[in-house]
């Protein structure tokens, strides 16, 4: 088990630390690795960059001003037990991506294949899953 940090990409202050946590694997440290988002207290978060140092992950991240957290009103399905990715639809201009799809996985591996996908199959067709930066 390791310790992963989310600093603020801010050198001229230190990078100082937002948010840690202790005693993660590195099989969920790889997923967040994957992410180019990171949504805490209706912040949004967007990953810089990464970095492996002594006893410690790092994913340095800078506030979005491009994305705000919206409160979406589906029925949440249970969030424990899996791993959940939303498939969502992006559209310029506006902040409000409807949900096409959940995918559910029981193992890290899948999950985190999936998020290094660029195309997913939904309904037996392909979907070109956009990247940011």
């Amino acid at each position: 088990m390791a310790r992963l940090e989310y600093r603020l990409l801010d050198e001229a202050n230190g990078f100082p630390l937002l948010f840690y946590y202790d005693h993660i694997n590195k099989d969920e440290v790889s997923l967040r690795f994957a992410c180019d988002y990171l949504v805490k207290g209706h912040v949004v978060y967007e990953k810089t960059s990464c970095a492996i140092e002594p006893n410690c992950y790092v994913i340095y991240v800078k506030r979005s001003t491009e994305e705000q957290a919206v409160d979406y009103f589906h029925h949440a399905a249970k969030r424990w037990g899996s791993i959940q990715i939303e498939l969502r639809h992006y559209k310029e201009g506006t902040a409000d991506y409807p949900l096409v799809h959940t995918y559910y996985f029981k193992d890290d591996d899948d999950a985190l294949l999936h998020l290094q996908s660029d195309y997913l199959l939904l309904n037996g067709m392909g979907k070109n899953i956009g990247r940011s930066g």
